[in-house]
């Protein structure tokens, strides 16, 4: 059994939809689970919906009314006259209880995480719904699979965490009770133990189709997306970046951690774990062979496998010579940090112990400094500690390549590169893996950073040679 993803941008139209049938109805996927997104922009539309009726605001109908009309619409433009009732009539019925949803949000003033919740998982259960409407229209049996039903977590709502044990089992026992061979399920959704739905973060499709592919122990999980494959770079920064035909599990979580946003970085764990390959695919250009990333990293080609990088970084300092040899400061910065959900994504320390800095997202940066000022009051007032440095306007850049660790030179090739270009970097880390290596530069100088990388490591450099012909009267040249 094979796991297709298709994501917004796959399915953003009537017309991309009918691409992407055009691959599910080849003969390779007659045994396949098709797992898709909501239609391109939908959910951030559903967000700013119940955004909008909690804050007062009776334009929130005005967006209901415009997503039905374009969810209606596709289903007309997919379907013959005679197949349309069902499907609209579904539609309708979908938008009926949305609509319900968000009058008692209006009223009350209130978008809770297990409203919201249920709110954005409409986009996917519409969009599975209309495909599964025009997949059958072609003659072709298909079985629509409620996500929520299959899929287990805990009540940790807008970022679910998995019960893989009780969703196996679950997924088991539909895929085994059906005599369908082609299934259709919404990505992005599951549900807790009391039946909320719940959602399992941005980009989530990706790992919805990990997951049925764990459960199943599919031979592929394929996400098709609008780019042929991962890229050596961001191709909209860098025009001469091109696809990495072959990459590791690790590799490809370094990547996506680090900003490659063609795959959500959670997708690769219930994959790698069962040892299935991940295909990622163009939809637009399905005749092109992508990305494999598996088990083994690629014996060819460079050092490096790609560049990536986050943006809007600030950069926090916790510098002072009381935290030299005192056990327990580190820990007492990540605790910090850790309840007040604030992600940390890079570290780095002085040998001397005198100073620690961490990368955090920018948008966190306010609640990190009270809460790390809180944690070290104490030594604030003794000055045990200064207070905490802020820098913010930040980036990271970072070079991934299980190779890495067989050549040396690679960090110094690095920031060779970036300095001869005048590109400041404010800070460096580097795994004991050594597959990544990560810096920190201004933002204003990441596009830039990028591209001397790109140049540096994967385009063929050219040395310029002057060649002067001197002599008395004329030069015969043999």
């Amino acid at each position: 059994m094979k796991v297709l993803k298709f994501g917004g941008s796959s399915v953003a139209n009537a017309d991309n939809i009918k691409k992407v049938v055009t691959i599910v109805l080849q003969p390779q996927y007659n045994n396949s689970i098709v797992v898709v997104s909501a239609l391109g922009g939908v959910t951030d539309l559903l967000i700013a919906t119940g955004t909008d009726a909690a804050n007062g605001k009776e334009t929130y109908k005005e967006t209901l009314l415009a997503l039905e009309k374009r969810h209606i619409e596709t289903a007309q433009s997919l379907l013959p006259i005679n197949n349309q009732s069902g499907c609209i009539s579904s539609i309708k019925q979908s938008f009926n209880e949305l609509e319900d949803i968000c009058e008692g949000v209006f009223r009350l003033g209130e978008l809770s995480a297990r409203t919201k919740d249920r709110i954005i998982s409409f986009g996917e259960l519409l969009s599975s719904k209309i495909i599964s409407f025009y997949v059958q229209s072609t003659g072709t049996a298909i079985e629509w699979i409620d996500s929520r039903k299959a899929i287990k977590t805990n009540s940790n709502f807008g970022f679910a965490a998995v019960d893989f044990v009780a969703t196996t089992a679950s997924i088991q026992a539909i895929i085994s009770a059906s005599s369908n061979t082609l299934f259709i399920a919404p990505g992005f959704i599951a549900s807790d133990a009391n039946g909320f739905t719940t959602t399992l973060g941005r980009g989530g499709s990706d790992y919805t189709a990990s997951i049925y592919a764990a459960a199943v122990k599919a031979s592929d999980v394929e996400i098709w997306t609008d780019v042929t494959g991962m890229m050596t770079a961001d191709p909209r920064w860098v025009p001469n970046a091109r696809t990495i035909p072959h990459t590791s599990y690790r590799e490809a979580m370094e990547l996506s951690h680090f900003g490659a946003k063609v795959i959500y970085p959670p997708t690769i764990q219930p994959a790698m774990d069962q040892n299935i390959q991940i295909w990622v695919k163009n939809t637009f250009a399905p005749q092109e062979a992508g990305t494999l990333i598996e088990n083994k990293p690629s014996e060819d080609g460079e050092i490096i496998t790609g560049i990536s990088s986050i943006n809007q970084v600030a950069l926090l300092s916790l510098e002072g010579s009381g935290m030299v040899g005192i056990p327990g400061f580190s820990k007492r910065l990540f605790e910090a940090l850790a309840n007040e959900q604030v992600n940390v994504i890079l570290i780095t320390q002085s040998s001397s112990e005198h100073s620690i800095c961490v990368a955090i997202n920018t948008v966190d940066v306010d609640k990190a400094k009270v809460a790390v000022d809180k944690a070290f009051e104490i030594e604030l007032l003794n000055k045990k500690v200064d207070p905490l440095k802020v820098e913010k306007d930040l980036s990271i850049i970072a070079l991934v390549g299980d190779k890495m660790k067989s050549h040396p030179g690679i960090a110094g090739r690095m920031f060779s590169a970036l300095g001869r270009n005048g590109i400041n970097i404010r800070a460096i880390a580097q795994g004991s893996s050594e597959r990544n290596i990560s810096a920190v530069v201004s933002l204003k100088d990441i596009k830039k950073a990028v591209n001397v990388l790109h140049e540096a490591f994967f385009e063929t450099s050219y040395k310029q040679l002057n060649v002067f012909i001197c002599g008395a009267g004329n030069v015969v040249v043999n």
